[in-house]
C-alpha cells in the first residue's frame, strides 16, 4: 500500500485506530525512519489519546500507557530488547488478554511472545514515499485486514 505522503500515512493509522477492538494487537516493522512512531501516534489519536499528550516512541521507556474510551492502550519498542524472557516480563501478553489494545514496534522480533493473533504493518521508505505491507496474523488480523479494506 503506498503511503506517498505524512497525510496518507495519518489516514491509514486513523483507519486501523477505528477498527481496533480491545485485545488487537498490531505489530509496527521498519528500519530506524521507516514511520513507525509516525503512523503509532496516529493511532493513539484515532483512539482517543489527546492532542495535548506527547506520543513518542518508547524507545527507553520500553513501554507507554495511555487510557482511551475502548480501554488501556500500550505503546511498546522493543528495539533495546535481546531475549524472550525480558518481552514477558513487560507483560504486555497479559494485558492483551485482559482487553488492553497494544501497537509494539519492532515487535515481529517477538511475536510468538506477544500472540500470533493481530495485524503486522510492514513499513518501508519507497521512491515514491513510504510503503506499508499489512499481513494478517491469525483471525484478529484477518478482521483487522477485512475492516481497513
Amino acid at each position: 500500500m503506498p503511503l506517498p505522503t505524512r497525510r496518507a500515512t495519518r489516514r491509514l493509522g486513523h483507519a486501523l485506530g477505528r477498527a481496533l477492538t480491545p485485545g488487537d494487537l498490531v505489530l509496527l516493522e521498519g528500519g530506524l525512519g521507516a514511520g513507525k512512531t509516525f503512523l503509532a501516534r496516529a493511532v493513539c489519536r484515532a483512539l482517543g489519546v489527546s492532542v495535548v499528550t506527547s506520543v513518542t516512541s518508547p524507545t527507553f521507556a520500553l513501554v507507554h500507557e495511555y487510557e482511551v474510551p475502548a480501554g488501556k492502550l500500550l505503546h511498546a519498542d522493543l528495539y533495546r530488547i535481546d531475549d524472550a524472557r525480558s518481552v514477558a516480563q513487560l507483560g504486555l501478553r497479559e494485558a492483551l488478554g485482559e482487553g488492553a489494545l497494544a501497537l509494539v514496534e519492532w515487535g515481529e522480533r517477538f511475536a510468538g511472545e506477544l500472540g500470533d493473533d493481530g495485524l503486522l504493518v510492514r513499513l518501508r521508505q519507497g521512491e515514491a514515499g513510504r510503503e506499508a505491507g499489512l499481513v494478517p496474523l491469525g483471525e484478529r488480523g484477518r478482521r483487522l485486514l477485512s475492516a481497513l479494506g
